[in-house]
């Protein structure tokens, strides 16, 4: 469950698994380009899907520090070497997103890149989240 406001002009149809804009009002959190290594920069996998769900469980452990979960994550910019290849494991990518984020749409890019930090990385994700103030 989101705890900012969507948004949604009149008349356009509802994305699927992102959304167009967001409102948020908090503390901001961000993260850097955050790619599928784990904590002692080895890859747990060299296809894209294993290296998404590894950036997924990498951005989860950078938002908790900053006091941030899923819930909180209002844009994300996906940056990959191969859109082909994104579209072939979206499913995979699609199963990752919903089991470690859960019903969390915040406004999304995808980008297709020459290139990543590390020449092994298939996917590399920036993240912004908000966490609200207390009321």
């Amino acid at each position: 469950m989101t705890v900012h406001r969507t948004l949604l002009p009149p008349g356009w149809s509802r994305p699927r698994g992102y959304a167009n804009g967001v409102v948020a009002r908090g503390t901001l959190v961000f993260t850097g380009g955050v790619v599928g290594w784990d904590a002692d920069e080895r890859f747990v996998s060299a296809d894209l899907a294993g290296q998404f769900r590894q950036v997924l469980v990498n951005t989860l452990a950078i938002l908790s520090e900053g006091g941030a979960g899923p819930e909180h994550v209002t844009r994300m910019t996906w940056y990959v070497l191969d859109r082909d290849e994104y579209a072939r494991e979206l499913p995979a990518i699609g199963s990752a997103y919903r089991e470690l984020f859960g019903r969390n749409f915040p406004a999304m890019a995808v980008v297709q890149v020459i290139a990543l930090v590390d020449p092994r990385a298939r996917i590399e994700i920036e993240t912004t989240a908000v966490v609200p103030d207390p009321s």
